[in-house]
């Protein structure tokens, strides 16, 4: 719907265009069949024109490789890379655990505009279609059944009605009986023009331009345009072929009290005579001022520069790929190997270890276990002398591969540790349910915030009350004169305020219980929608981060990249999940704030069924 929106707007734009520059330009000039086909010219233009669409190329250097990075690898499984910045080799971990729902999703009453624009335009359109189908069946009738005269390539049509006198392509309808002889020979002089040049298929094109652009009053003032020149170009041509112009002028008058026209075809007769009969006496325009028609172009050119042209970024191809140098061993002094079966006593001296004997950072973290107390999780980042950092992170449900650690010099001859394994990969990859993640200069995954929960606690115990006990008020009698019975109700009266004043503690006590809750119950909103607030916009810089993320690995890889599709696809997964779960956490809490809400509704009925009953009974 927007690139018919878009089509809609450029296409009227090209219209007005031309427009414009006939009426201020062109109007006046005598260039009558020019016009004609500059007008056609930009009918077409307005149409063909938003689909030419120029594509340019701006090369830009590509990215640096990142260097090979020694990786765990387990079997010799298909291994596929999981996305990593062209800089930074960050990469996405699914850091969301969803948790299986079930989401009832409110329909909620949204207008489809676009529907509705839709079958507006529809409407108008088969509206305008219906009235060009009753022209074409009027024309129909008026030609059906006629005595034809054939002269030349002309087909003379003669009527009994009073109507004035058109072409349709190569018929001419006339009335002959309403002219003299000398006007008829104007008159036919006329259509003949518009039949020999085909004028029809012009009024055609523009009645076809309002049915299909029937909203645009632009398309509407085009038509009469045309319409108007088609005219200019026939009385030109019928005035070199007659003698007395004037007499021809006048013919032009005396068919203005024709008020009958057949739509779709030539008329003699318009709504335009004054002009008619200026544009005839007026004088032919001088050549140079067929400039004019080339005005237009470079209002073209802008157009096309300004919206049809669309830039796509291509990288260059490079003999030489720049590498991002990692630390390398050139001289090794120790090795330390880590396996499945090193224990946590040996993982937790091994920082100190090293920063002792090579002064080298270490940090060890994230250690998981199976069953068989082997390791098949555990996070290791190392920093060298000369400030290079490293990470290897594995997270699987199987034990871990062999690696190792080597601590040496580097070509510089500083202090420097890498990791080795059996595998040397250029990129992080995910074996079977072992992921692993290898990071250069990078601190951190880029993880999802967690939703705030509503918070929860311990109400005030509700006070024990049967209202079951509650004294019921005595009835009064029917005949207040009844004096017996009024001094038996007057007693009874007396003992149920009696009762209803030790019953009191008790409702003072569950109107008290209703404030309690509502009070603690607003604590708790307050609280909850401030930590929503933080939520936001921890969501919404973790959006960020990810469309970053996006498009470095776009900028690296390529839209086609397997790597990119993958992962992906695995993050578009964990969202929808979670999406789904904050659906389900939201409706819990209206589902949660809902019942809140009848309880207090029910706790402040309660009260005033209360406090009615007493004032009933004070009044009683």
């Amino acid at each position: 719907m927007e690139a018919l929106f878009i089509f809609i707007l450029k296409s009227s734009g090209l219209l007005a265009m031309f427009y414009f520059a006939y009426i201020f330009l062109l109007r006046k000039e005598t260039f009558f069949n020019s016009s004609r086909w500059f007008l056609i010219a930009g009918l077409i233009t307005s149409v063909v024109l938003p689909f030419v669409v120029y594509t340019k190329v701006i090369w830009v250097e590509a990215p640096p490789a990142i260097a090979p990075t020694t990786i765990i690898t387990t079997t010799e499984n298909a291994v596929k890379n999981i996305p990593t910045s062209s800089q930074y080799a960050i990469v996405y971990t699914p850091q969301y655990k969803p948790t299986t729902v079930t989401v009832v999703e409110e329909e909620d009453f949204e207008i489809n505009w676009s529907l509705i624009l839709a079958v507006v335009y529809g409407i108008g359109f088969l509206a305008f279609l219906i009235k060009f189908a009753l022209d074409f069946y009027s024309l129909h009738s008026v030609l059906k059944g006629r005595k034809i005269e054939q002269q030349n390539d002309f087909k003379f049509i003669d009527v009994d009605e009073n109507i004035a006198p058109f072409s349709y392509f190569d018929y001419i309808v006339y009335n002959s009986s309403l002219y003299t002889a000398a006007e008829l020979e104007n008159i036919l002089e006329h259509e003949k023009v518009h039949s020999d040049q085909k004028h029809t298929v012009d009024v055609l094109i523009s009645r076809i331009f309002c049915m299909l652009f029937w909203f645009n009053p632009i398309v509407w003032l085009y038509k009469k345009a045309i319409l108007q020149n088609l005219e200019f170009i026939a009385d030109s041509e019928a005035s070199k072929k007659i003698a007395d112009k004037k007499a021809y002028q006048y013919t032009l008058l005396k068919i203005t009290t024709h008020d009958t026209c057949v739509a779709i075809t030539n008329h003699f007769y318009q709504s335009l005579i004054k002009k008619r009969i200026v544009m005839l006496n007026k004088n032919q325009s001088k050549k140079r001022n067929y400039w004019k028609y080339s005005a237009v172009i470079p209002a073209l050119g802008a157009f096309v520069l300004l919206f049809q042209i669309r830039t796509i970024a291509q990288e260059k191809k490079q003999d030489e790929v720049a590498v991002v140098k990692r630390d390398t061993v050139k001289d090794s002094d120790e090795t330390i190997k880590i396996t499945k079966n090193t224990t946590d006593k040996e993982l937790n001296e091994l920082p100190g270890k090293l920063k002792a004997n090579h002064n080298l950072d270490v940090e060890i973290s994230d250690v998981k276990r199976n069953t068989k107390e082997e390791l098949t999780a555990i996070q290791i980042k190392v920093k060298s002398d000369s400030g290079k950092k490293q990470t290897i992170k594995i997270d699987g449900d199987e034990a871990i591969k062999d690696c190792e650690l080597a601590i040496g010099t580097d070509e510089n001859g500083a202090k420097s540790i890498n990791i080795n394994t059996d595998r040397n990969l250029r990129m992080p990859i995910t074996i079977r349910n072992e992921r692993i993640i290898v990071r250069n200069h990078g601190e951190s995954d880029i993880a999802a915030p967690v939703p705030p929960a509503f918070p929860s606690g311990p109400l005030p115990p509700a006070p024990a009350v049967d209202m079951s006990k509650m004294p019921k008020p005595p009835v009064a009698p029917r005949n207040p004169k009844d004096k017996v019975a009024m001094q038996k109700f007057e007693k009874e009266m007396e003992e149920f305020e009696k009762k209803m004043e030790n019953f009191q503690p008790n409702i003072d006590a569950m109107s008290a219980y209703g404030d309690a809750v509502s009070e603690i119950m607003s604590k708790r909103e307050a609280i909850y929608e401030k930590e929503m607030a933080k939520y936001e916009i921890a969501m919404e810089k973790f959006n960020a981060q990810m469309e970053k993320f996006n498009y470095d690995f776009k900028f690296s890889f390529g839209d086609d990249s397997k790597d990119y599709e993958n992962s992906m696809k695995q993050y578009e997964q964990d969202m929808k999940q979670y999406e789904l779960d904050m659906k389900q956490h939201k409706e819990n809490m209206k589902q949660h704030a809902k019942n809140m809400k009848q309880h207090e509704k029910e706790m402040k009925q309660h009260e005033k069924n209360m406090k009615e009953m007493e004032k009933q009974n004070k009044k009683a």
